[in-house]
């Protein structure tokens, strides 16, 4: 059973890699961040147009790298689009625990399946900074800080 679910979750983050969701630069972004891994060459873009309300009214990016860091990006502008920018970086607060094995309880809501596809790089510390690259680019993005590295 474990093998299976290990196969699905692994066709799942080649797929987003692959055919990633909100890959493009919207015009009407009024945040943006430069994410960087130098030890990979991960690089990541990452848009948002935030209202007035903090609402995350579209989420996007650009960039190139491993499956990881693209599945990741993917997902993400996916999941947060439609929350506020607390929801958002609670979530990623889960998130970034449950990747790096200090929590196994996560709980996104309707989004804990999904990101639950991305926990076993909890195995492979080298690639938790792959998977939240993204992440960390969107909070900067937030803060209005314009570049991230993961040096």
């Amino acid at each position: 059973m474990m093998d299976e679910l290990r196969e699905l979750y692994q066709e799942v983050i080649l797929d987003h890699s692959k055919n990633p969701r909100n890959f493009r630069h919207p015009e009407d972004a009024n945040h943006e961040a430069h994410g960087y891994n130098p030890l990979c060459g991960d690089t990541v873009n990452v848009y948002l147009k935030m209202g007035h309300n903090g609402l995350i009214e579209d989420a996007a990016f650009e960039g190139k790298g491993c499956a990881i860091s693209l599945a990741s990006a993917s997902m993400m502008t996916d999941i947060i689009k439609g929350k506020t920018e607390a929801e958002a970086r609670e979530i990623f607060s889960g998130f970034k625990k449950l990747v790096t094995g200090e929590e196994n309880d996560f709980d996104a809501g309707e989004d804990t399946d999904r990101l639950m596809m991305l926990a076993g790089v909890k195995e492979f510390p080298m690639r938790v900074k792959c998977a939240t690259l993204p992440w960390h680019a969107m909070t900067s993005a937030m803060d209005d800080k314009p570049e991230i590295s993961t040096e």
